[in-house]
Parts: C-alpha cells; structure tokens; sequence
C-alpha cells in the first residue's frame, strides 16, 4: 500500500492547517516533514498523510499527568 500524498490544500482541508501556515512552518524549519517535488522557491510541495499524522501524535499533550 502507498502512502498518499497531499497538497498544501488538502492538508487544510483534512486537517485544518493552512497552506500559509505549513510555509511559515517550513521556513521556521518545524511542522510536519515535508517533500519538495521540483526545485527552487516556488517547488512544489507535498505532505505524506502518514508523516502528517506522526507529527500530530508527537504533537500530543497527555493530561492527568504532573504540571509542565
């Protein structure tokens, strides 16, 4: 089974996160892991759906536990 690929746009629309906040996240260098399919500043780029939600579950704050 391949590991669907997802837009900027699809991002948002399965997840919530705008295509303008996925770049401000790249270029502060955090977020979700990213592919860049063609070269220089206007690259495409595309989301593994697995990659997404692996970062959304580091992302987890469990609760019940001592204060942060």
């Amino acid at each position: 089974m391949t590991d669907e690929l997802l837009t900027p746009r699809q991002v948002y629309a399965d997840y919530g996160f705008s295509p303008q906040t996925l770049a401000n996240w790249r270029w502060m260098d955090m977020g979700p892991d990213y592919i860049k399919t063609t070269p220089g500043k206007g690259g495409r780029i595309k989301y593994k759906r697995s990659t997404i939600e692996a970062w959304l579950n580091a992302q987890t704050v469990s609760v019940g536990g001592a204060a942060a």
